[in-house]
This record gives C-alpha cells, structure tokens and sequence, in this order.
C-alpha cells in the first residue's frame, strides 16, 4: 500500500498556493490507483486550466492509498485530512477541486483550516451524507444527463448547506453526462474561474438559485475532450511527489 500523497504537476518556487485535484474512484475497492487510469487522466485538463488562471500556484493531483470509498473508512476523505495537515508550512491556502467520489472527498474535507474554496463536479453525495462546515467558495456543477452519480441529490445537499449559512453556487450543466466530455471548454472556463475567484482577493458571491445553467462557451465534442487529455498529460508531467506517512 502506497501512503497518500500528492504528485505535483507545477511547483514554483515561492508559491504558497496550492489547487489539489482530487480523482474519481469506486463505491468499495482496495486496488491502488494508477496514473494512467481514466479518472486520474480526466483531471489533467483542469490542471492546465489552472495553471493558466493562477500561474503563480502550485498544482497537484490527490493520490489515494485506496480505489475505493469503502464505506465508513472513508478512506479518500481520511487521506485528504492527512496531505492537507502535512503540507509544508510555506502553503498557506489550498483551492480543493474534485470529480465525482472526489467530489464528496473534497467536500468531506472542505472544512480543514488551510481550505480556501471548494469546487465538486458531479459529487457523488448520497443521502444522509454528513453535511461539512465548508469554507467557501463553495460550487457544485452536475450534468443533467449523469446516471452515475445524481444532480438531485447534489442540490439537495447545497440546499442543506445554504440552510446553516453557506453560500453556495450550483451549476446545471446542461446534456452533460458523467465524465464531463461533451463540454470540455465549458468545463476548463469553471475550474479557471473559479479557482481565480477563490485565490484572487475579492471572491464573487455566491448565487441565492438552486441552481443555474453554466455557461456555454465552447462547441461540444467529445473528441475534443479526449484529445486535452492526452495534450494536457504530455504538456503537464508529475514533477515530483509529497508523500504523507
């Protein structure tokens, strides 16, 4: 078992910035992830997507002991509070952005005092999941075609959330489905966006809707997608790995 860490995609030399990318995975499963395996590769677009909002940040990429959630353990979550607690102290604020189980990974972390925003794409966040004193800004983004994990249940939480004082933003992403392929540039202009708000020194407010249509920027093609995954994997290698444990 390989202990949680982080492979670091961009390291300037006096950043004290971090966006911490946080992978899919399975509902239970022991297996060790893998760089080239495709919810690892789904994020590498974003980190291009950030390197040219914030070029003064780090990037990085959450790397699991674990697969799986595997129930209880919440292994992805404990590994999170684990990177997030021995980061070096020259990171002062972390942007947390995660798809899918890294969505819920994100957000069952998105308490931890160094957290400075927090962005779920398609979260996976069933019932009853413990709602977290989130540090905003906090945006969920769902596609409205997704049957892997439920936009429903997305907004149901940010209305629980909204409910104890947290301002939240939703966005519905219209004939989008799971893997976030079909409207790629779409996809980049939030993470960009968003992870500028969060660092820069005025955030934008979050909106009072259940939730709205994002923005449609780009034309959609899935094949344009799957072509920044390769292009952003060949321009963006790991640099280096921080390790934990």
């Amino acid at each position: 078992m390989t202990p949680p860490g982080v492979d670091l995609l961009r390291h300037p030399v006096e950043a004290t910035d971090l966006v911490l990318l946080a992978h899919g995975g399975s509902e239970h499963s022991s297996a060790d992830p893998h760089l080239w395996s495709g919810a690892i590769l789904r994020m590498w677009p974003f980190a291009e997507a950030v390197r040219s909002a914030v070029p003064e940040a780090a990037i990085g990429l959450m790397r699991y002991r674990y697969r799986g959630w595997n129930g209880a353990a919440a292994d992805p979550a404990v590994d999170l509070r684990a990177v997030l607690d021995g980061l070096p102290p020259v990171i002062r604020r972390v942007v947390l952005i995660g798809h899918s189980m890294g969505g819920r990974t994100v957000v069952a972390a998105g308490d931890h005092p160094r957290v400075a925003g927090v962005l779920a794409l398609a979260p996976w966040l069933p019932d009853g999941e413990p709602l977290t004193a989130l540090r905003p800004p906090v945006t969920f983004a769902h596609g409205t075609l997704d049957t892997i994990t439920d936009p429903r249940a997305t907004t149901a939480y940010a209305n629980r959330l909204r409910a104890t004082g947290t301002p939240v933003t939703v966005y519905a992403v219209e004939a989008e489905t799971h893997g976030m392929l079909h409207r790629p540039t779409d996809w980049n202009a939030l993470v960009a966006t968003f992870t500028a708000n969060a660092l820069g020194s005025v955030p934008t407010s979050a909106t009072g809707a259940d939730s709205e249509p994002l923005p449609q920027y780009g034309r959609r093609s899935s094949a344009a997608a799957v072509l920044s995954i390769a292009v952003a994997r060949l321009r963006m290698p790991v640099l280096e790995r921080f390790q934990v444990g």
